[in-house]
């Protein structure tokens, strides 16, 4: 954070008070401002006590070229083949549907675009059907997980049994932390955990518990109710999944209620990118602070910048800090 230009108020000398009164506030010291400026770009972009900095950004063309070269490589992958496949059905058919809904095929609408039997109502139906059963991979495939969470959950709020939490802690360890792990030695990690640690702060089974912080600096505990909000938010997205099937395989179009089908989708859709918020938003803040592994491209990098004479801030995005931007001396001048 940028050191704050302070003028003095008061001096013990009456010298120094008439000296203190002529001298211009640092605010409008040009080489002071340059001065406070570079101090403040020199600790923000000095690694960790432990040595580790943070990856340096790349131009966006590089990142494109990258991000491409590990999707394609991904997608050769039998499992990156098949989520591939899945979400391309998901964004066609539901495009599809968009723009059914949004009557952009006028001549779909014969005799009318309302007419339970126009070509319309009927790809409006086939759609959704093909939708239905796109929803069910997800909601019904990783119902198994969600309602094991749940258990552990339960075991935690209605038993009281810390050990449900604990599992919970090694299953979500990309994002959720224990209440106390923050004050553990920053060598402590799932590879050494001494006898003398309290077991209670250790995830269940300790092997999957989170590694050492690379930089040597632990997350502050999560609060506990995120967890609930994660958990109950899949199991309601699967929940809700049942009721929508029971919608459009239980009843025919004429008889089943024109909202009962958007209403379902919107409300599991929406309850599931929630609760993927909650953990992404969660699992970046852990990110930020612990650290994340350096590739060979990226030490490479550092190394090469290093020489060169140029900086890069030591944080997760390399970027100046917000509160340093605010606080920038040179922009508050202009």
């Amino acid at each position: 954070m940028a050191t704050p230009n302070y003028t003095h108020a008061s001096l013990s000398s009456s010298d120094d008070t008439a000296a203190a009164a002529v001298a211009p506030a640092s605010s409008s010291n040009p080489i002071k401002q340059r001065s406070d400026t570079a101090a403040s770009v020199r600790r923000h972009t000095e690694s960790f006590d432990n040595g580790y900095h943070f990856p340096p950004s790349y131009p966006w063309q590089e990142t494109t070229k990258h991000g491409l070269a590990a999707f394609w490589k991904f997608v050769k992958t039998p499992m990156g083949a098949f989520w591939t496949f899945y979400g391309l059905n998901v964004v066609a058919w539901g495009g599809m549907l968009f723009l059914l809904l949004c009557n952009a095929a006028p001549a779909m609408c014969y005799p009318t675009c309302d007419d339970i039997d126009s070509p319309r109502r009927k790809w409006v139906e086939w759609d959704s059907q093909i939708l239905t059963g796109l929803f069910c991979v997800t909601a019904f495939g990783l119902a198994p997980w969600r309602f094991r969470d749940l258990w552990f959950l339960m075991q935690y709020r209605l038993r009281g049994r810390q050990d449900g939490l604990r599992r919970l802690a090694a299953i979500h360890r990309s994002w959720f932390r224990l209440a106390g792990t923050e004050a553990l030695a920053p060598e402590i990690g799932k590879d050494n955990v001494p006898d003398h640690v309290d077991r209670g702060l250790v995830p269940l089974p300790e092997k999957d518990m989170p590694p050492a912080p690379l930089t040597g600096v632990r997350a502050p505990a999560t609060p506990v109710w995120k967890m609930d909000f994660v958990i109950w938010t899949m199991v309601w997205n699967s929940l809700g999944q049942v009721g929508l099937c029971g919608i459009m395989w239980g009843m025919n179009r004429y008889d089943r209620p024109s909202w009962s089908t958007g209403f379902l989708v919107g409300v599991t859709c929406v309850i599931a990118m929630v609760g993927g918020w909650v953990m992404f938003r969660e699992g970046k803040k852990v990110k930020s602070i612990e650290g994340v592994p350096l590739s060979e491209r990226d030490l490479e990098r550092l190394a090469r910048d290093k020489e060169q004479g140029i900086s890069h801030y030591n944080n997760i995005k390399d970027k100046k800090p917000k509160k340093e931007k605010e606080q920038d001396p040179e922009k508050a001048s202009q």
